[in-house]
């Protein structure tokens, strides 16, 4: 029987082209020997960059890291296709060589702020129980629901004129936004057709792109002896901490709400004597109940 190494914390993967997510954490199983292993926002195949993956009980941390996501976008104008990216089936193709970049940037700034969005068709999104690429597969039409998503920037990096023009931008938003939807509007505000031809993440969940390691660099850590994942409380700290002497922190590990003289309130951070990171609290009324605990008390 295979053994299977205890290993808990998390990896900051740089996701590979035409991978998807569910295929990084199954390679990401396979190279540790663990079987508890997840991940944080899904990235499309065709996109790159950061994917965070939790490893051993860090999994249960997933609901508790930051939203926010950063990425590094290039549009193609022009062009309209059905999965809103060059994936899929080209809708219509017009050439627009007389499109100006004052123009675009005047459409972009639309983007910014909270806005509603339309999700693409193609995309993991639920309706009645199924996901809209399965339905969209099957040649399915439904209503895909509006969601209101905040872009909090958008800078143009680049801009390429001819008859397809190409944009790249960098864009900072909140969870739950569709850089391909984003795409596909602009291109509609123009009138010209817009789809997404390549997007990398940068950030996403408190992860940054420059701290990424490709399943390559992994693997060649592992041969060595040299991988360590990272500590679980790295990118838990928009939340606020809260500290236990050995008494208490022996009861709350145990499952017990205890008495914490602080005005905080909500989710936060829990320690043992500063150091020792225990896992997730919610403050109420000066008792702090466990929510996830990371490293019990014997």
């Amino acid at each position: 029987m295979e053994a299977y190494s205890i290993v808990q914390g998390f990896l900051n993967l740089n996701k590979p082209f035409d991978w998807t997510s569910h295929d990084c954490v199954a390679r990401v199983r396979k190279l540790l020997r663990l079987k508890r292993v997840g991940h944080a926002g899904t990235l499309d195949p065709a996109a790159t960059g950061v994917l965070p993956i939790a490893l051993g009980k860090a999994t249960r941390l997933l609901q508790y890291l930051p939203e926010n996501k950063a990425y590094k976008a290039t549009i193609r104008l022009g062009v309209r296709t059905t999965t809103d990216d060059l994936e899929g089936e080209i809708i219509n193709s017009q050439p627009c060589p007389g499109l100006s970049l004052a123009e675009v940037k005047t459409a972009l700034a639309q983007f910014e702020g909270k806005i509603e969005q339309i999700p693409p068709s193609y995309s993991a999104i639920q309706v009645d129980g199924k996901r809209l690429y399965d339905l969209a597969r099957k040649g399915e039409i439904v209503e895909v629901p509006v969601r209101t998503v905040e872009i909090f920037q958008i800078d143009i990096l680049d801009w390429r004129e001819g008859d397809f023009p190409e944009l790249d931008v960098a864009i900072a938003c909140g969870s739950g936004t569709y850089i391909r939807a984003i795409a596909r509007d602009l291109g509609a505000i123009l009138e010209t057709g817009g789809t997404l031809a390549g997007l990398i993440r940068t950030q996403s969940s408190g992860f940054d792109l420059t701290d990424s390691l490709t399943l390559t660099d992994l693997e060649t850590k592992l041969q060595g002896g040299t991988f360590q994942p990272l500590p679980p409380d790295t990118v838990l700290q928009h939340l606020l901490s809260v500290t236990l002497p050995a008494t208490s922190a022996q009861k709350w590990c145990q499952g017990q709400r205890v008495s914490l003289n602080s005005d905080v309130t909500g989710i936060v951070r829990v320690y043992e004597e500063e150091t020792r990171f225990l896992g997730i609290g919610q403050l109420q009324d000066q008792l702090l109940i466990p929510q996830m605990v990371f490293e019990p008390i014997s």
